[in-house]
């Protein structure tokens, strides 16, 4: 992971990141990280597909896929990019919306790469819940497992033999583990 150094806006990291790399900006500085492994976008749209699929038929609002930029905070600006998450319709951006959409998705799914790091991971999942998020589902395809993160900050580990549940942010849904990892 590269940080650049200096306080950097979010309309700064639009123009600035390099192509080809994943970026975040955090506290106004730009963290780039390699693009993700086979398996890592195998599973991140798996999860992708089946979440659209299923808010689709239920006329729920929008899912976007990896790497879509939320700004979540200013001064310093933070602009977070999940695997995927989850809008519902009465909180989507205005269809005019130019660069990062400046809230905070429902759902956010982050799918661990090889390389990532449990302190890393913390502090995304701490700024996504501090920004709004009501689920923080983590899937970890390494250890076949994953993680539901709540924002009144409970959470719960999930075997390969468990299911996601949309719980109250999307009723009814439930995605099982190994489904993702198949």
């Amino acid at each position: 992971m590269v940080r650049s150094s200096g306080s950097m806006t979010a309309e700064e990291l639009l123009v600035e990141q390099p192509p080809h790399m994943r970026s975040e900006l955090v506290d106004g500085v730009m963290y780039v990280r390699e693009p993700g492994a086979y398996r890592h976008g195998k599973v991140a749209a798996t999860v992708g597909l089946l979440l659209h699929t299923w808010v689709r038929q239920q006329k729920l609002g929008d899912v976007v896929g990896a790497e879509t930029g939320f700004t979540l905070r200013r001064n310093p600006d933070t602009v977070r990019a999940p695997d995927a998450a989850f809008i519902s319709t009465e909180r989507l951006p205005s269809a005019d919306v130019r660069g990062y959409a400046e809230l905070a998705p429902d759902l956010v799914v982050e799918v661990l790469s090889r390389g990532d790091r449990a302190g890393e991971v913390r502090a995304k999942i701490a700024d996504w819940i501090g920004a709004g998020v009501r689920l923080v589902w983590i899937v970890d395809p390494e250890r076949r497992r994953g993680a539901v993160h709540r924002a009144d900050g409970t959470v719960r580990t999930l075997s390969e033999l468990d299911a996601f549940d949309g719980e109250g942010v999307l009723p009814g849904l439930t995605l099982s583990l190994a489904e993702l990892f198949d």
